[in-house]
């Protein structure tokens, strides 16, 4: 992502940010950054060579950098797979671009990135970005800290496109004002939620959910259909009424073993 991109995201966050919640000062929501690594099964063994050099190349130079990996992540079930996902957070547009510049010129980060190019055929396919600007209500991702003493889990990352601009502020209003409340009260665990600044299919919202087992999963979202909370928030009146009825997508993803979310 070059100056002119980000200079770009920056006026399109400014135009489309939600202003629905005073709950956190707009400093505090962060931006995350989603690259969607395309893939495909061959002798070139691209799975590994990613997975490899996100792990010891790519991460690390962004931490030193002052960005926070927050997760890596292979697809269980979506479409166009195989692929992977990774997702970094950074505190604002500015330490984002500053992150970057560090990162161009980190040795080791160089390095990691010839090996990655110096396998048989292409390292991947190609490599899809979009950027987040969270929502006051998670203004930081949720990561876990009892990864050492329970088995990994299984994550959803579903998009919800809005139908316009007006129609995305809306939907973040009822995610800011009892949405993510009644995911969080019963246990299917938001890690981020974010309407993106740059990236396909805009405008929209997007969100993960983490699960201990795909049965758990689809035990929750039945509960969170018939949830009384949920059905006063979603009324079909004010659905109606405020136009948010979007297309919404989902992927299904797990760990990596080294993914801080896992």
């Amino acid at each position: 992502m070059n100056r002119r991109q980000l200079l770009t995201g920056a006026a399109a966050m400014t135009a489309f940010a939600t202003t629905t919640s005073a709950r956190a000062a707009e400093t505090s929501r962060s931006f995350l950054e989603i690259a969607t690594w395309r893939l495909h099964n061959s002798d070139e063994d691209q799975i590994k060579r990613v997975a490899a050099y996100l792990e010891h190349g790519l991460f690390p130079a962004l931490t030193r950098a002052g960005a926070k990996p927050i997760a890596a992540l292979s697809t269980l079930i979506g479409p166009d797979g195989p692929s992977l996902v990774s997702i970094v957070q950074h505190a604002s547009l500015a330490a984002m671009q500053a992150a970057l510049e560090k990162v161009a010129s980190d040795k080791e980060h160089v390095a990691a990135s010839e090996e990655l190019a110096a396998g048989p055929g292409m390292p991947f396919v190609t490599i899809e970005s979009s950027l987040l600007h969270s929502l006051a209500i998670l203004p930081e991702p949720a990561i876990p800290t009892d990864t050492a003493t329970r088995p990994s889990r299984i994550f959803e990352m579903r998009t919800y496109e809005s139908q316009s601009m007006a129609a995305r502020v809306k939907k973040a209003a009822m995610f800011n004002d009892g949405e993510i409340g009644v995911f969080q009260r019963l246990g299917m665990r938001p890690a981020f939620i974010g309407e993106s600044v740059i990236g396909p299919r805009q405008p929209n919202i997007t969100y993960m959910l983490s699960f201990d087992s795909l049965a758990e999963r689809e035990k929750l979202w039945s509960a969170f259909g018939s949830d009384p909370e949920w059905k006063k928030i979603s009324s079909p009146a004010d659905l109606k009424d405020a136009k948010i009825v979007a297309n919404i997508s989902n992927i299904m993803l797990k760990p990596l073993p080294f993914s801080p979310l896992k």
